[in-house]
């Protein structure tokens, strides 16, 4: 008995922030900010709805447009930064929200821009070791309401979002393989909210303004990446990942018929590209119209791919993700 991804829909916000609007609110950054090189021409960015209010909405909309009731829902996972209270688990409201029965189990994870594929390896391990029949795996981002309203960096690079995925028993050659994970804990400061949780609790000194070198201004109470040091990181991880991967599947690099990485941005991605050596029919790139919406980056390109003709059945497909803890994984799957 194999696992396997079945179906994919996802959910964006209604209010739009495009390159315009960004222009707009921080006119200086014009001459100096190609948007074109990170290759994000607009952004869905939530007003008041919660990370949980749009994973709700993914579901919603996996199950109208595949035909899917919720009663056949074994399993939620729930990976987001922002949950609805420190407890009960938020899994648990979304689960009640879209009458799942109450047989099913529910769990929140939080991680970022890996999550989804960490999602997958509890996902496969659920149906596989214990003969769940269908995982309901969301993923959500609200990101964007952590941003410092002077942090130019930040805001051109990030969308809000919520991905829906059925993982599902497959009988036939359709899988989910082999994971690899990795984690770079002494890094974990490099992408952070470093104040507001029990470990800084929110204090005078949190709102204190910090500017770099770049003109981005962040503070203790807000979001705060280290670009440069990101950029490094994934660099450096990328080419591991896919190496471990594919010694692990015994496959060569030449078996592989696609690659959908984390969408971080498109100088990032095509700068992995021509290191990897990956020819351009095998490399998808989906963010130009929703931004980077962190652990829902990979399942919405995925989706995207399907649905034009890029990703198809019999295929392999390696997903490579990286980013905050410092964590990363990767998984090659056949849909």
């Amino acid at each position: 008995m194999k696992a396997s991804i079945k179906n994919i829909s996802y959910y964006l916000p209604e209010k739009s922030f495009t390159n315009k609007d960004f222009f707009e609110l921080f006119p200086d950054a014009e001459k100096n900010t190609n948007l074109e090189k990170i290759g994000i021409l607009n952004r869905q960015i939530v007003t008041k709805e919660l990370a949980s209010d749009l994973a709700v909405s993914a579901a919603k909309k996996l199950f109208k447009e595949h035909n899917i009731s919720p009663n056949d829902i074994d399993f939620v996972i729930f990976c987001a930064q922002e949950f609805d209270y420190f407890t009960p688990t938020t899994a648990c409201v979304i689960q009640n929200k879209l009458g799942i029965p109450t047989h099913a189990g529910a769990f929140d994870y939080n991680l970022g821009c890996s999550g989804f594929v960490y999602g997958l390896s509890m996902a496969k391990g659920l149906i596989e070791s214990i003969g769940l029949k269908n995982v309901l795996l969301l993923t959500s981002s609200t990101l964007t309401k952590t941003f410092h309203p002077k942090d130019k960096s930040s805001r051109y690079i990030f969308g809000d979002g919520a991905a829906a995925t059925l993982i599902s028993k497959d009988n036939d050659n359709r899988n989910i393989g082999e994971f690899v994970f990795g984690t770079d804990g002494k890094s974990f400061d490099k992408i952070i909210v470093k104040d507001g949780g029990p470990r800084n609790p929110i204090s005078e000194s949190s709102h204190i303004e910090k500017t770099d070198e770049y003109g981005n201004t962040h503070s203790d109470s807000c979001f705060y990446m280290n670009g440069t040091s990101i950029f490094i990181f994934g660099i450096k991880t990328v080419p591991k990942i896919i190496e471990e991967l594919l010694s692990k599947s015994k496959l060569k690099f030449e078996d592989i018929d696609l690659f959908i990485f984390h969408q971080a941005n498109r100088f990032l991605l095509e700068t992995l590209q021509k290191k990897v050596g990956i020819p351009d029919e095998k490399f998808f790139i989906f963010m130009e119209n929703v931004g980077n919406t962190v652990s829902s980056t990979i399942p919405i390109a995925l989706a995207e791919a399907i649905k034009c003709g890029k990703a198809k059945n019999g295929q392999k497909i390696m997903l490579v993700a990286f980013g905050v803890g410092l964590s990363w994984s990767g998984t090659i799957i056949e849909i």
